[in-house]
């Protein structure tokens, strides 16, 4: 089991915000997010996008935000789970004990969500039979590239993340096979270009205005049905098929901790940005309060106080010294 004092769900830039914070004062972080990387919204739907309200920062592009982040608390050493999501939480004596769906367990003192819009669950294609080959097939990210290694790999989607995928699966995997239900792409020009000459090299098999029809398989993935516009069908041999088509935001188990939620959103106490759950508080986009604005620097401010009302939930006899880091640097912390 993990232990650590503040577990931290949501690694987006408020929660890697949110580690800094409470690093100044000597509390460990670990962090849990459903998708692969850090980085949240900003690194998984637009990370070239410019960002201008940044103080300090008349324009930074979305990843180069999360990679400063992430500079920013490498001297308070977080740990981090990645690509599970988090469905348990239980109270104990001493604090929190979390279970994530893959089994990961997490004992904390604090619980912060700093889930953005909430849990980011993958948008499916209409299949009926999709839910058998969950797990046995079908997946709706990479996690490990090297599971794809010298195997068949079907690839649907047209946006960066299906381009990316399909580039770099196809130096490993023995056959790569993208879909596509248009002409054309919404990811980034270059890939594009990348993806058509592999094509046109036969280093991968690209299938345009074309749509995923069924999956068949006993127990295992073993073939994917595709129909084109011309309403011809294809059976193709699959060990893996990996929609990609994007996610949508849902509060997911969340919903269900005992929470005071209005319209999707956590109602806090402005003072520390607490919940009704002693020691479970709420930072950034997914929780609600008068007057609230939906902004990265608002959410900055939210986790500083948070991390002061942690400190004292934790160590309620201890006095807290706040110090300035322009005189104390981060090493003194």
């Amino acid at each position: 089991m993990i232990q650590t004092d503040i577990c931290i769900i949501g690694a987006g830039p408020v929660g890697l915000f949110a580690v800094f914070e409470a690093g100044l004062l000597k509390l460990r972080c670990h962090l849990v997010d459903a998708l692969p990387q850090v980085g949240g919204q900003l690194s998984e739907i637009y990370p070239q996008k410019p960002i201008y309200d940044i103080p300090g920062f008349p324009e930074v592009k979305a990843q180069e935000l999360v990679d400063n982040l992430m500079d920013q608390i490498k001297p308070f050493n977080p740990t981090f789970t990645l690509g599970e999501r988090l469905d348990k939480v239980e109270k104990t004596a001493t604090g929190f004990e979390l279970r994530t769906s893959d089994g990961t367990e997490i004992d904390c003192k604090v619980v912060v969500i700093a889930g953005g819009l909430g849990c980011f669950e993958p948008r499916k294609p209409p299949l009926k039979e999709i839910a058998d080959f969950e797990g046995k097939g079908v997946s709706y990210m990479v996690k490990d590239p090297e599971q794809f290694r010298d195997k068949n790999v079907i690839l649907a989607g047209g946006g960066d993340s299906a381009l990316d995928w399909t580039i770099e699966l196809s130096k490993i995997a023995k056959k790569i096979t993208l879909v596509h239900r248009n002409e054309t792409f919404r990811g980034a020009p270059d890939s594009a270009d990348k993806v058509f000459e592999l094509a046109k090299e036969g280093k991968i098999n690209l299938l345009l205005k074309s749509n995923l029809a069924s999956l068949s398989g006993n127990g295992k993935l073993n073939s994917v049905k595709v129909t084109g516009a011309d309403k011809s069908e294809m059976e193709l041999e699959a060990d893996y098929l990996v929609p990609l088509f994007g996610l949508s935001p849902k509060l997911g188990p969340i919903a269900d901790w005992g929470l005071s939620i209005h319209k999707n959103q956590i109602e806090v106490n402005t003072e520390d940005y607490s919940t009704n759950v002693p020691g479970i508080y709420a930072i950034g986009d997914i929780n609600t309060y008068k007057g609230k604005l939906k902004l990265i620097l608002c959410g900055f401010h939210e986790a500083a106080l948070m991390a002061q009302s942690a400190f004292k939930h934790i160590y309620p006899d201890k006095h807290l010294s706040f110090k300035y880091t322009t005189v104390n640097g981060i090493e003194s912390f």
